[in-house]
């Protein structure tokens, strides 16, 4: 299974880098020009940019070891393995910094109401990661 799974992992970190760099350029384009002109917090832009920065090295790290997972003739199937965890819990972290994204640039652009209910499913669903992604690593 491991042979089939890390090639599409592979794509699929990449397509979620790309969006995030998207995502990325996008926020630069129409709030750096607010952010020049005070009209959104310093401290949330900068920290939204940073999230994002982090979360798109996640997906390429992620990226980089799916790659090495699927070397089947080149590394033993113990380093293989332990490559896709390791995988795995790197695309969790870039995937649950992408899902807050979204609430980080609300409360930038002062729409608290909004950004507390993006931040609220955010919290529910890093519960969830946390209460099940264990289970999900462990049966790898």
């Amino acid at each position: 299974m491991l042979d089939d799974l890390a090639p599409a992992n592979v794509n699929r970190s990449y397509s979620l880098a790309a969006t995030s760099i998207a995502i990325f350029t996008f926020s630069l384009i129409f709030l750096y020009p607010r952010y020049v002109n005070g009209e959104v917090g310093p401290v949330l832009f900068q920290l939204t940019l940073v999230v994002m920065a982090i979360a798109t090295f996640s997906f390429v790290f992620s990226s980089f070891l799916y790659y090495g997972a699927g070397m089947k003739d080149k590394i033993s199937e113990a380093e293989r393995i332990q490559l896709a965890r390791r995988g795995d819990i790197a695309w969790v972290l870039g995937y649950s910094l992408l899902f807050a994204v979204p609430s980080l640039i609300l409360f930038t652009v002062n729409l608290f109401l909004v950004g507390t209910v993006w931040l609220a499913l955010w919290l529910v669903y890093v519960a969830f990661v946390i209460r099940n992604f264990p289970r999900v690593v462990a049966k790898g």
